[in-house]
């Protein structure tokens, strides 16, 4: 469960930085000379004899260009002048780089938008317990568009060694990096947006702090992500918590806090499924319904 509290992070670095364009040349070392020749003369490196009209006072003869080195093992390096690799080899692949995600347009016509069809990201918000994870997961693999999850608590637990776990106490390193985890989740989806794929994310933000939150999230991914509550009741969030296990179960006590706290999110504009009697596919059938609303009139948030 993430807390967010204290001022943003500065906004992510510009997107498009590409890899460096410049290749350093292979060291070129000396070979030996063929079987039977003269060894080189000593004083001349690389075997050269001196010329002999140089030596009489005659102007130098002018060396022949050098070969350029020989490229050492493995594939040589692309260079501007390369021309299109074959058809049916592997290559390089330029990818579009991240943006700020806008928002959908909405069609023309009366006809409403094909979610399923359309690229899109999205933001779950929700308690502990509200099923974030199962509906993300659930409408990521039922859209006809390549569609990819992006949890933050999966993000977040990528930290093994010295993991601030908020539940012991919420603090300077378990707020860096929960923080750092929501970027990263924020460069990932622009990524994935950019090059086609529709992202899904979820994370517990509260409505009292709309700065950190959502302000924080429309930083990292862009104007167009958006926002859809899932918002069951008490009883339906305390169940399942108890099912949870590790660093993902609450106290009651904290859960029914935090519950209290996502109620500020009606009345905000922003969509809510209250889904305390839903199953996974129907929550993420409504799902669907917010966003065709949401892009037919975007939130104002």
């Amino acid at each position: 469960m993430q807390h967010a509290v204290g001022s943003p992070l500065p906004p992510p670095h510009q997107p498009g930085h590409g890899p460096a364009t410049g290749w350093s040349q292979a060291a070129h070392h000396p070979t030996a000379p063929p079987p039977g020749a003269a060894p080189p003369a000593p004083g001349f490196a690389g075997g050269h004899a001196p010329h002999t009209a140089h030596a009489q006072g005659q102007p130098p003869m002018p060396h022949a260009p050098a070969a350029p080195p020989p490229h050492g093992p493995g594939p040589v390096p692309p260079t501007p002048e390369s021309p299109p690799p074959a058809a049916g080899t592997t290559s390089h692949v330029q990818l579009p780089p991240g943006g700020p995600v806008a928002m959908p347009s909405p069609p023309q016509g009366a006809a409403p938008t094909d979610t399923g069809a359309t690229t899109l990201a999205v933001l779950l918000i929700g308690p502990a317990g509200a099923g974030k994870t199962s509906v993300a997961k659930y409408w990521a693999e039922h859209r006809r568009v390549p569609t990819a999850h992006i949890s933050l608590d999966d993000v977040r637990e990528w930290v093994r060694s010295g993991f601030a776990d908020p539940q012991s106490g919420w603090n300077d390193h378990s707020e860096a990096q929960y923080r750092l985890a929501r970027r990263t989740c924020g460069f990932a989806a622009r990524n994935f947006l950019a090059n086609g794929i529709s992202c899904v994310l979820d994370d517990a933000v509260f409505p009292d702090r709309p700065v950190v939150g959502l302000g924080g999230w429309k930083r990292h991914v862009g104007p167009g992500l958006l926002p859809v509550v899932l918002l069951p009741g008490l009883e339906v969030v305390l169940e399942r918590n108890a099912e949870r296990s590790g660093n993902r179960r609450l106290t009651d006590e904290e859960v029914a806090r935090i519950h209290g706290r996502m109620a500020g999110w009606y009345g905000s504009g922003l969509p809510i499924i209250d889904n305390s009697q839903l199953d996974v596919p129907t929550t993420a059938r409504l799902l669907d319904e917010a966003l065709t609303r949401a892009i037919a009139s975007p939130p104002q948030w």
